[in-house]
């Protein structure tokens, strides 16, 4: 095999960025296809990523024989049937977060993944694949922090992007604040602790855009969880980081603690001027996070080669959106609701 053939739905923001690894970051890959509904976008994959076919109807670039793989990168409710078409189809998929917005379809998502064991199936958590994760991850399994008692995390996107979000929201469903964003932090909290969550307490508030309250949705929210074991975990989401793009997981065991990117440092420069001893922060995830797109996927393409599957799987896409769902549905009723 000379390379994965890979065609990609969704060209926006983050699609852009899978694109680009596909079409140069990542060896073995090939990306051979696209597929959006703007012009624009298709005309960025050909010019600037060579791309030969491009498509406006998803259903049709999975029929092509070009194909090995897809890249599923559109809006969150498309992912169900965009991944079941292409399991039907034959095809290894990559879909990014969440794998849906609703229990029933990702179920009904999941026995059609089971049902084709020869097919690799990978869901976007990236933050297992960055190396700071990876080197806690590590610290946790080998016990140095001892047993696990508070996991902290915060993720909250720059300001700047808040008012093209409230744009969005008076148009669109995002899934609320911890499906949209959370769901990240919600993976982190299960893949350290080894733990489902059972119970969940939410709250939230709007403050910069207070309109927010009539579209039932969240500028800032807030989750405290309760695993299996007891531990706690605390979830700081949000959308108004005025410095940047902040990040930011604590650790708490019995024999240690550690944090992952106390700061969110955009690189190892300080800089001295009339602002005073200045760090420069990360300003959004394709920065942050570059390293670790590239390697997720390179390991769903060796999966593809290798004929392995991934480490995250569907079930992990299912276990955090119930939880996420669990969290808004906190907030709505101001209760705390147990997780089934």
């Amino acid at each position: 095999m000379n390379g994965i053939r890979v065609g990609i739905v969704g060209l926006g923001r983050l699609g852009r960025t899978h694109a680009i690894n596909l079409a140069q970051n990542v060896p073995d890959a090939k990306l051979v296809a696209a597929c959006s509904f703007v012009d624009d976008e298709l005309e960025y994959a050909k010019k600037e990523l060579g791309v030969t076919d491009t498509y406006k109807s998803y259903e049709e670039m999975v029929e092509s024989p070009n194909l090995d793989a897809v890249c599923i990168v559109s809006p969150s409710g498309c992912h169900p049937e965009q991944i079941r078409v292409a399991m039907e189809k034959g095809l290894h998929v990559f879909s990014e977060k969440p794998i849906g917005l609703d229990i029933e379809d990702i179920e009904k998502t999941i026995e059609v993944i089971n049902s084709h064991p020869d097919q690799i199936f990978q869901l976007g958590f990236m933050r297992r694949y960055d190396e700071s994760y990876q080197y806690a991850k590590k610290m946790v399994d080998e016990g140095e922090l001892g047993e696990l008692t508070v996991i902290r995390c915060y993720g909250i996107d720059p300001s700047s992007g808040l008012e093209s979000f409230v744009k969005f929201a008076r148009s669109s469903n995002s899934g609320g604040l911890f499906l949209d964003m959370s769901i990240h932090d919600i993976d982190l909290v299960r893949w350290f602790s080894k733990k489902e969550v059972s119970r969940v307490w939410a709250i939230g508030k709007n403050a910069a855009y207070p309109e927010l309250d009539e579209l039932n949705e969240l500028e800032t929210g807030v989750a405290m969880m309760q695993l299996e074991n007891k531990t706690i975990a605390i979830l700081v989401a949000g959308r108004n980081a005025v410095h940047g793009y902040h990040v930011e997981t604590e650790l708490i065991g019995t024999k240690g603690m550690l944090r992952v990117a106390a700061a969110p440092e955009k690189n190892l420069v300080t800089v001295f001027d009339e602002n005073g001893a200045v760090r420069p922060a990360s300003q959004n995830f394709p920065e942050r996070f570059r390293d670790a797109f590239v390697n997720e996927m390179k390991e769903f393409i060796s999966c593809i080669k290798e004929k392995r599957q991934p480490e995250v799987n569907a079930f992990d896409g299912l276990q955090s959106t119930r939880i996420a769902i669990a969290c808004q549905q906190s907030v709505e009723t101001n209760q705390i609701v147990e997780v089934k």
